[in-house]
């Protein structure tokens, strides 16, 4: 009896943490998947694709999500000079998420992006935005680079006037 009971015991055992270390990597699983489906949903609301998804805005968000987030060439010029929506997949590439969360609360940029929203976001949604976006996969390459107020832009770009002044 004993030397039936021993097996027994070593197979149910193993089956036991068998079942519990797939249940441990089937959650973690489903929960990558939540945060790159939250991720992808606050991208979506929160416009970053409007800037930084090159044709997104233009074509009513009618672009393959392969090319999401990659920056653009269109260049948004100003008092400020010309800005050019930023590669986020770049961006994001060689950063640990809690990089990320600090980053995102305390950036500043020039006109047009609303770095003082994303300055507010929860770190919840900074950190599924983070693995949306790192779940994208191959970078491309960076957005040109910025331009002062006494450069005009050579590709196409809005040109926005002085804003008026806060009261």
């Amino acid at each position: 009896m004993k030397r039936v009971f021993g097996p027994v015991i070593v197979f149910l055992l193993s089956m036991w943490l068998g079942l519990a270390t797939g249940t441990a990597f089937a959650d973690k699983l489903s929960s990558e998947t939540n945060l790159v489906a939250r991720g992808r949903y606050i991208a979506q609301v929160s416009g970053c694709n409007d800037c930084h998804t090159a044709g997104y805005l233009m074509n009513n968000g009618n672009v393959p999500v392969d090319q999401w987030l990659r920056g653009s060439g269109f260049g948004w010029h100003g008092p400020w000079g010309t800005t050019y929506a930023s590669n986020l997949r770049l961006f994001l590439k060689d950063m640990s998420e809690a990089q990320w969360i600090k980053t995102a609360h305390t950036l500043k940029r020039r006109p047009p992006m609303p770095w003082f929203n994303l300055n507010m976001m929860h770190d919840d949604d900074l950190r599924a935005l983070y693995h949306f976006v790192r779940s994208l996969g191959n970078p491309g390459e960076p957005a040109p680079a910025y331009l002062p107020p006494d450069k005009v832009p050579a590709g196409p770009y809005a040109s926005f006037p002085a804003p008026p002044p806060v009261k």
